[in-house]
């Protein structure tokens, strides 16, 4: 039996002698690159702090001390110590293991963080909890990636903590470069600064040393000096960038060796207040394939082959592929095009794009915030900024997209990835909010590709409005096939089936498109005539689907977002609002947060399927008179979502 077989809670670590450590430190990358492999994940931020999370959890007792990883992808190592190595076949699987930290599952999870910059906010306000319940014995550390100290957040958070530094609270920089792809901006250099000042702490033991050894007034030349250490620091070393907000600092520590890291937090949890542990470490460490991997170092996978570090399975074609290259292509011809990401210049498809046009790309780090605001700014001086971010990350730039962008009427473009329910990932990864948000937006309008065809149409349609701001938003995974349109009516309503006795008007949003074309042939078996639209412009809602609605006796709407607040309940309101007697549905994604598990798997809970629906639309019809309409051979057995 191995020492990861004996591990079952974070006590059983910190029984371990010093070589047994470095044995189970290898047993445990080995089982990361096996497991992962098997099911996907966050592979190499995990390989990055095996040794610190060893030495997390045998100097903190969790969960008496709080540990609290910001960006939770890296807290798989956290799992494995706190008893929950057993069930990694089922990581990001429905009913599974959570790829985050997640309180259902363990009391060592005490929040379940997957966007960054949020830990030491939290950390902030639990130390002062623990404080004013008299549970001084207990220590909050917040585990910190370096690529989260680019979120602002982090800043304010920091600028509170700095008010009392005699709170029990250890904040751990992860320091391995990169966020995603290499960490930007000033913060990236301050750390690279301090990394190649390993032997500052050296020098000052060494010349305190020499000049306390000075006969008869060593220590009072001492005394007088040391009033010159800070100047000496600044000068020396950028470590002041912490120091000079009176919080304790350590480091820079090598965060692979566990005896110096162990050495560093036990340090740091003795000395009676807030301190800050700078670890450096390697993402992909002890994994060649992920080490070499120049993109990413494997940051996430799918399934791979654990010899190869290669896909089991090609990648299909994906929306945010077919983004890329039509950017690529307009900002060929439209030199005022410029792109920003977050600090995700892979995942959203622009790092083509800076590679192409690197004095047009703009990586902000992790700043939507920050990126919203700048993007205000290049269309001021006569920029056409893209804004690129995965659609759950919008949430966090609302105030600077409402007041910034849209007051002004800027033409900024929102590119939203990962549109509506993304699965594996779960709760806090879906991108279901976006229509909710943009929709109240005054003089907002958001397009919803259904098809690649589609998506390049109308991105080159978004950049070329100059009188205020556009969205686009597509899912995440594979396009299908294009979907064509029998017609085009008005100013981009797009037909794609219509019955000669059509009741129904289906109306469908982006991809969904090819789901209510599903439903149109079970109702077909059920005398109900329908009408199948694409509005590809969603928000604004149009005139012409105003006019369309009039010529039905039914109006469904389909949409991958929530139910309240989306397209649906935007055209509910403009059709009451216009008088227009028709009844109307809205079938969507419900107001709570999703378990993880695989896209389709959601859906089918949720009842948005095409037996569902179909079955649904069916009673609507039914109710409405309309035609002797039977419900037989129509599965019932899961709920579909609407109002």
């Amino acid at each position: 039996m191995g020492f990861l077989e004996r591990v079952r809670t974070p006590g059983d670590v910190k029984e371990l002698a010093p070589e047994d450590l470095l044995v189970l430190v290898g047993e445990i990358r080995d089982f990361l690159v096996r497991k992962v492999s098997a099911t996907g994940g966050h592979l190499g931020p995990n390989l990055g702090v095996v040794e610190l999370t060893l030495a997390l959890h045998r100097v903190f007792d969790s969960p008496h001390d709080a540990l609290l990883f910001d960006t939770g992808h890296q807290a798989y190592v956290h799992k494995i110590l706190t008893g929950r190595a057993d069930q990694f076949d089922t990581l990001r699987k429905q009913g599974g293991l959570s790829g985050y930290p997640a309180r259902s599952e363990s009391e060592h999870d005490w929040v379940e963080s997957s966007h960054a910059s949020a830990a030491l906010s939290y950390a902030d306000g639990l130390v002062k909890a623990f404080g004013l319940t008299g549970q001084h014995s207990r220590h909050v550390v917040a585990i910190v990636g370096d690529g989260a100290l680019t979120g602002g957040m982090c800043w304010e958070a920091l600028n509170n903590i700095a008010l009392d530094k005699q709170r029990p609270l250890v904040i751990v920089v992860n320091d391995n470069g990169r966020s995603y792809a290499p960490t930007i901006g000033g913060l990236a250099d301050h750390l690279s600064a301090l990394r190649l000042q390993p032997g500052y702490e050296k020098m000052l033991a060494s010349g305190r040393k020499a000049i306390k050894g000075i006969p008869m007034v060593g220590d009072a030349a001492y005394a007088m000096l040391h009033g010159m250490k800070a100047g000496i620091k600044d000068a020396v070393s950028p470590q002041a960038l912490f120091s000079d907000l009176g919080i304790k600092y350590l480091g820079p520590v090598d965060g692979h060796d566990l005896g110096a890291v162990e050495s560093a937090l036990r340090r740091a949890k003795d000395f009676g207040g807030t301190v800050i542990v700078h670890a450096v470490t390697r993402k992909g460490m002890g994994y060649l394939h992920a080490e070499n991997h120049i993109d990413d170092q494997m940051h996430a996978t799918g399934v791979i082959d654990p010899e190869t570090g290669l896909a089991k399975s090609k990648p299909a074609r994906d929306w945010t592929l077919v983004f890329s290259e039509e950017l690529i292509e307009l900002a060929r011809e439209r030199e005022e095009i410029v792109a920003i990401t977050a600090a995700m210049a892979g995942p959203t498809g622009l790092a083509a794009f800076g590679k192409k046009y690197p004095n047009r790309m703009f990586d902000v780090g992790i700043a939507e915030q920050h990126a919203l605001t700048s993007a205000a700014g290049l269309a001021l001086g006569g920029m056409h900024p893209v804004v690129a971010v995965y659609s759950t990350f919008l949430n966090r730039a609302f105030d600077q997209l409402l007041m910034d962008v849209a007051l002004l009427k800027q033409p900024v473009t929102l590119v939203l990835d990962r549109a509506g329910v993304t699965g594996a990932d779960g709760a806090s990864h879906n991108g279901m909010w976006d229509l909710s948000i943009l929709g109240i937006v005054p003089g907002m309008r958001v397009a919803a590709p259904r098809d690649a065809a589609t998506l390049r149409e109308e991105l080159a349609e978004a950049v070329s409005i100059v009188d205020g701001p556009t969205a686009l938003r597509f899912p995440k995974g594979a396009v299908g096939p294009d979907i064509p349109a029998l017609e085009r009516v008005g100013d981009g309503i797009d037909v794609l089936h219509r019955d000669a006795d059509a009741d129904v008007l289906l109306v469908a949003v982006g991809p969904f498109a090819r789901l209510a074309l599903d439903v149109v042939d079970l109702l077909k078996k059920h005398g109900i005539g329908t009408t199948v639209i694409d509005p590809r412009w969603v928000l604004p809602v149009s005139e012409e689907l105003v006019k369309l609605a009039e010529q039905h006796r039914l109006v469904v709407t389909i949409e991958d977002c929530g139910v309240h607040g989306g397209i649906g309940s935007s055209v509910a309101a403009v059709l009451r609002a216009g008088g227009v007697d028709v009844r109307t549905r809205e079938l969507g994604i419900p107001q709570r947060f999703l378990d993880h598990a695989s896209r389709d798997q959601v859906l089918d809970e949720l009842g948005i399927t095409a037996q569902n629906i179909a079955r649904q639309v069916t009673g609507w019809a039914a109710r409405l008179g309309s035609t002797a309409i039977s419900e037989a051979g129509l599965d019932s057995s899961a709920p579909v979502t609407g109002s």
